[in-house]
């Protein structure tokens, strides 16, 4: 449960459910304290730390243990098959798995055998398929599947009203802090990993330094290559202009401090941090993995093909730079229209927490997630 587009939306909901009449646990495979970890013990749940990542036994105890649960909601990709089985067995009712990403960093053959085998547990064991995007869900499900019944796409739902309005005092200080002043400022919010193509965004900063040497890049977030992307940009001479700012809380600060949102992402289920962008009125430039689901249909983004040249992407940033929506009830009404917002995610959810019978869920029951 560190901070990342799934367990954001996943905390998102969480903190604006009825504690009274809900309540989550989480299974974690993480010995560490996770970022969510303290948050999530206030909010009344559980952690509940396993060792073995593939063990239906381990899942099954662990549900029999901190149990009954209503439910089991799966967020990890084709390991969703074990849980949901581990579900199954222990008596589980409603058991979900949902669809994040369009595709994981392994092309070898024994992982494509693995995804047809899983697949074939998650679609037997599974009472409810769920995606963040239609590709999303075809990846995880197969095309086909996303024909059944118990298929439904779920948006990546944010708490987008506290992003519209600029903190000024916040903005100015983490300006000033970083000397920042009135440069043009390009902000990412990612993971440090493969997929959010990191080499690609700095050899882009490059050539916007050429153009622009008071341009600042705003690297949000944390991940196992972070000191490898220092390095770099240290061989590309724009250190000065690259600021790695850290998993960070004040989100609304560090989106009002950008003039534009570039996301290079090789691929993505979604892209949750697009719709805080545009939740902010940023301008985005995205790659073509990026799902149309997260176009909020504001003319704010801009999709550019991976094979452009960091030049051509400098020179769409540098021309859309600084566009930003400052209509507030037009953000709200996209939310609104594309189903983004908190209150229609959880009313969603809860309905199928309960079941395909429907009906009212009971004064008190939990959710393992």
């Amino acid at each position: 449960m560190n901070r990342a587009g799934t367990e954001t939306m996943l905390m998102n909901i969480y903190r604006n459910v009825d504690h009274e009449k809900v309540q989550f646990d989480f299974i974690s495979y993480n010995k560490e304290e996770s970022h969510y970890d303290r948050e999530i013990k206030k909010l009344g749940g559980r952690i509940i730390q396993l060792n073995k990542t593939n063990s239906i036994i381990e899942i099954y105890n662990a549900i029999k243990k901190y149990g009954p649960y209503q439910a089991i909601h799966s967020h990890t990709l084709f390991h969703c098959g074990i849980a949901n089985i581990a579900g199954f067995l222990a008596g589980v009712k409603v058991r979900i798995a949902h669809a994040h990403t369009t595709q994981d960093d392994s092309d070898q053959w024994v992982k494509k055998v693995y995804i047809a085998c899983m697949r074939k547990m998650i679609l037997k064991a599974s009472t409810d398929l769920l995606s963040c995007s239609e590709q999303a869900g075809g990846y995880l499900y197969g095309e086909p599947n996303l024909k059944r019944t118990r298929y439904t796409y779920f948006p990546n739902v944010i708490d987008y009203i506290e992003l519209l309005v600029k903190p000024h005092q916040q903005v100015n200080e983490f300006k000033m802090k970083y000397g920042l002043g009135n440069s043009l400022v390009i902000g990412h919010v990612g993971r440090f990993m493969e997929a959010k193509n990191h080499p690609f965004l700095l050899s882009v900063m490059k050539a916007i330094v050429e153009k622009d040497p008071a341009a600042k890049l705003l690297l949000v977030g944390d991940g196992d290559s972070k000191k490898q992307m220092e390095d770099m940009s240290t061989q590309l001479g724009i250190k000065e202009n690259v600021i790695f700012a850290g998993v960070r809380e004040d989100m609304a600060t560090m989106f009002h401090s950008m003039d534009i949102f570039v996301f290079p992402s090789t691929y993505e289920g979604l892209g949750l941090v697009l719709l805080e962008a545009q939740a902010s009125g940023l301008p985005c430039i995205v790659s073509e993995a990026i799902q149309p689901e997260a176009d909020l249909n504001m003319n704010l983004f801009t999709k550019l093909s991976l094979s452009e040249s960091p030049e051509a992407w400098a020179d769409k940033i540098l021309e859309r730079a600084g566009y930003k929506e400052k209509n507030i009830n037009k953000i709200i009404n996209s939310f609104e229209l594309h189903h983004y917002s908190i209150n229609k995610g959880i009313t969603k959810l809860l309905t199928i927490y309960r079941g395909k019978q429907g009906g009212h869920y009971e004064k008190t029951f939990n959710h393992l997630l």
